[in-house]
């Protein structure tokens, strides 16, 4: 959608609304397109700074030093009647 600035102006609220909802949206001056309102999530993609998901996953903490070693021996028995 084109939006002319006057009515970006005055219909901002809903021009953002609109971007989030429905896409980039473009803003004109006396016909001439000058500007567009994208949503943030749409902005980061484009700028590059939204992160693959197992880039992400990469990027947490070593477990190197972790200690995963579990114990050989057997739970204790339980009763799981109720006694009453």
């Amino acid at each position: 959608m084109r939006w002319p600035v006057q009515d970006a102006k005055q219909r901002f609220s809903e021009l953002i609304r609109t971007a989030h909802v429905e896409g980039p949206q473009v803003v004109t001056r006396h016909g001439e397109e000058i500007a567009v309102v994208v949503d943030i999530v749409d902005y980061r993609r484009l700028k590059g700074e939204v992160i693959e998901f197992k880039d992400y996953l990469r990027s947490g903490p070593a477990f190197d030093g972790l200690e995963l070693d579990r114990s050989g021996e057997y739970p204790r028995s339980t009763d799981w009647i109720s006694q009453a």
